[in-house]
C-alpha cells in the first residue's frame, strides 16, 4: 500500500509553540524573581493632624478668647505624653508624662511603666484630665506610635468612661 504524501505549501508557516512557551516562562520567572516591592512603612506618609482642644477650660473662659495666651494647652484639662524616638531607627528611646519638653516631663521607663502611670493618674478622682495630647518626634515609626495609642485608649476616666480624646502634635525641636 502506498502512502500519499501531503504536499508542502511554501506559503504556510509552521510556528514552534514549544520555543515560544519556553521563552514566555523564562520572562515570567525573571520578572517574578527580580521584583522587590518597597517596604510598606516607607510608603506611608505620616502627617499628624493639628491639635484641636476638645475639652473645656478650667477658668470658664471661652476657648480662644484670650489673645495673650500663646500656649494652646494652658488651662485645658490635658495630659501631655512626650515620645522621643531614635532619629535613625525610629524606635522609642524615652517617654515623658507631663510637660511639653523632655526636661519638664516626668520620665517613664517604657511602655509597661507608661500604662501603669496612666492607670494611676486616671484612677485619682482629683485629676482633671479629660484628653491626652501625644507629642511625637518626626522620626518615630508608626507601629511604635500605635503601641502608645493602644495604651491610651485602654484607660478609663474616673467617671468610668473610656479615654477617647486623643490629639497628636509634632514634638517641639530642642
Amino acid at each position: 500500500m502506498r502512502r500519499r504524501r501531503k504536499r508542502h505549501n511554501p506559503s504556510e508557516v509552521e510556528l514552534n509553540l514549544a520555543a515560544m512557551l519556553d521563552m514566555a516562562f523564562q520572562l515570567l520567572t525573571f520578572f517574578i524573581l527580580t521584583f522587590r516591592p518597597p517596604p510598606l512603612e516607607g510608603q506611608i506618609s505620616l502627617r499628624l493632624p493639628p491639635p484641636q482642644p476638645i475639652s473645656g477650660s478650667k477658668t470658664g473662659q471661652q476657648l480662644g478668647d484670650d489673645q495673650n495666651n500663646t500656649n494652646p494647652l494652658k488651662n485645658l484639662d490635658t495630659l501631655t505624653i512626650s515620645v522621643f524616638a531614635d532619629p535613625k531607627t525610629g524606635e522609642v528611646v524615652s517617654l515623658g508624662v507631663g510637660g511639653p519638653s523632655q526636661s519638664e516631663a516626668q520620665p517613664i521607663g517604657g511602655l509597661a511603666a507608661l500604662e501603669g502611670r496612666l492607670k494611676e493618674l486616671f484612677a485619682d478622682p482629683g485629676n482633671p484630665f479629660e484628653q491626652v495630647i501625644i507629642q511625637v518626634s518626626e522620626s518615630c515609626r508608626y507601629d511604635e506610635l500605635m503601641k502608645i495609642v493602644d495604651i491610651c485608649t485602654r484607660q478609663k476616666l474616673p467617671n468610668g468612661k473610656p479615654l477617647s480624646k486623643l490629639s497628636f502634635v509634632d514634638l517641639p525641636s530642642g
